[in-house]
Parts: structure tokens; C-alpha cells; sequence
């Protein structure tokens, strides 16, 4: 199950406002490693829930011709080939993780951010990228092994830490103390964030604390007065008032 692939109804509330945090956080900033979070490589949108017919090609302002997206196979085999037969060749070892990123492929994406690290552990951008392919193979303690060392090097990166927190709002059981604690910590870096003050109304309503959730809203309101899930926090907070 990806991030964007969960369900709606009773859990709706974290998985639907949460989607969006994750089409525009982190994974949307690490260039070539999170199209994917808002464009299938078919073209098809990324955010639709299990089961939901294909949307037809030109349904999507995104893509109205309905083109193809995401590489072709050839270009994937070719990067795939390439960073097998030059395995202590960076790059290549990072091309093919894209490649396999973007079709959705985590594990494989894993297998070469894996030799990536290998040779150059230092290499930020290469641990965030471990933390989001592994976030998106459910794998949440790994995610939060390599956000934790990417945070060890940048504790001030507002975009992992966030991401950081979400791993424990994702986990079962739910850790929703620590998650508002990391996201605290996002604000006292960037009070004005919209991913982390959306995700922390998320925190506190699922946590049943209607108080800070709306506090939490306000601030998201003030910030981000565009924000599409402001009206879904506002009934699920008058919901959990009564």
C-alpha cells in the first residue's frame, strides 16, 4: 500500500488529508523522485483509491492528450542494464532507482538507492530518497532509520522531519504523540508550514484533543487560507466536539 493508495471512510480523515500533504512535501521537492505522487506513469492521477476505474486520456488537466507520463520501457531497461554493468557508477545507480520510483516499483528503487549509498553514504539527497521509497513500501521503521540520519545531518530540513513524523501517524499501532512532537519541531523552524500544521490537525483530532486541533486549524487557516482540506478538518473537528 502506497501513500496513495488508502482507503477512505472511519481512517479517511488521516488518509485523505494526508494525501495531499504528500503530492506537494518532500517527495514532490526531491527532483526526479515523487512524480509519481501526482502523476501515474500511464497518466493516470496517482491519488486515486484502490479500485476506481482508469480515468479515460483526456480527463486529466494535467496530461489532456493522454499522453504517456513516465518513461518508456526501453528507457527504464536501459538505465536498469547500465547501472548493473557499472555498478560503481553513482549516477547510474541513482537513474535507476528514479526510473524505478516513478512506475511505482519501490523495492527495486530500494535495491539501487541501496548500492547508491554504498558509494557515497555522505550523499543527502540519496538517504531522503531511502526514506521515501521505503515510506512507500510500508516499511516505516526503515523510513525512519534513513530520516533519522538525514536529520542527524540537517535537523533543520522542515520537509523530512515532517515526513519523519508521519512515519509514526502510519505505523500500527499509531504513535500520535511522537508525530506531534516532530511536527512541533517542523514549526519551530517554519511556523507557517502548510504540510506540517495540516498533518498536525490531523494529530490532535485523531488523539480526540478538539482543542488543539482547532488552535492547530486556525494557524493552518491563517497560513494557507487556500488549502482544500480546511474544510474537511473543520467537520471532522465539529464532528469530534460533539
Amino acid at each position: 500500500m502506497t501513500k496513495d493508495n488508502i482507503l477512505f471512510g472511519i481512517v479517511g480523515l488521516l488518509a485523505g488529508l494526508i494525501i495531499g500533504f504528500f503530492v506537494t512535501n518532500s517527495l514532490n521537492k526531491q527532483q526526479g523522485f515523487g512524480a509519481v505522487s501526482a502523476q501515474t506513469a500511464t497518466g493516470q492521477p496517482g491519488n486515486l483509491p484502490p479500485g476506481h476505474p482508469d480515468v479515460p486520456p483526456g480527463s486529466n488537466p494535467a496530461n489532456p492528450a493522454g499522453q504517456q507520463m513516465g518513461p518508456s520501457s526501453a528507457e527504464v531497461q536501459a538505465a536498469i542494464d547500465k547501472a548493473k554493468s557499472e555498478p560503481d557508477n553513482f549516477d547510474a545507480q541513482v537513474k535507476a532507482a528514479e526510473f524505478y520510483y516513478q512506475i511505482q516499483r519501490f523495492d527495486g528503487a530500494i535495491e539501487f538507492l541501496t548500492r547508491a549509498n554504498q558509494l557515497k553514504p555522505d550523499d543527502y539527497d540519496t538517504i531522503v530518497h531511502l526514506g521515501n521509497a521505503s515510506f512507500d513500501s510500508d516499511k516505516y521503521d526503515e523510513a525512519d532509520k534513513w530520516y533519522s540520519l538525514a536529520l542527524s545531518k540537517k535537523p533543520d530540513d522542515v520537509d523530512v522531519r515532517t515526513d519523519f513524523g508521519l512515519t509514526y501517524m502510519f505505523r500500527e499501532p499509531a504513535n500520535y504523540d511522537r508525530a506531534i512532537q516532530e511536527f512541533k519541531r517542523s514549526l519551530e523552524v517554519d511556523p507557517n508550514h502548510s504540510q506540517t500544521l495540516q498533518n498536525l490537525t490531523v494529530a490532535y483530532t485523531k488523539k480526540g484533543d478538539a482543542a488543539n486541533a482547532s488552535a492547530t486549524l486556525a494557524k493552518l487557516s491563517a497560513a494557507d487560507k487556500s488549502n482544500p482540506a480546511i474544510a474537511k478538518l473543520q467537520s471532522d473537528i465539529a464532528a469530534l466536539k460533539k
